[in-house]
């Protein structure tokens, strides 16, 4: 569900499949894990994320509030268009930086 890869003080996130309400407790932990690792960047990737609801919403959220206390960025990358509307929708778009490819948010975070 979650591959890492660091890429210069980025770690980057691969999320793939669901974000939804039978997901949820394991990209949260797993979500948990990554930001252990990361020493300044997290980008999470979701290309691959076919369908997001709100208990997915949700896990984005919480996982704000978690690199606010580890002092680390989180940003949103290569969002699809379904879940990019959704973020727009609920304003969550505005709480979490979203770059149109994971190259944009390393530039971005590296500058």
């Amino acid at each position: 569900m979650v591959e890492t890869t660091m890429s210069g003080p980025c770690l980057v996130a691969k999320v793939r499949g669901a974000m939804d309400y039978a997901s949820q407790p394991e990209l949260r932990e797993r979500l948990r894990q990554v930001i252990a690792l990361a020493e300044r960047a997290v980008v999470l990737d979701l290309a691959d994320v076919r369908f997001c609801d709100t208990a997915g919403l949700n896990v984005l959220l919480g996982t704000r509030r978690e690199v606010d206390r580890a002092a680390v960025v989180l940003v949103l990358a290569s969002v699809p268009g379904p879940l990019g509307r959704l973020l727009e929708m609920t304003r969550v778009d505005r709480v979490l930086r979203v770059f149109d490819t994971v190259a944009d948010a390393e530039a971005a975070l590296t500058s």
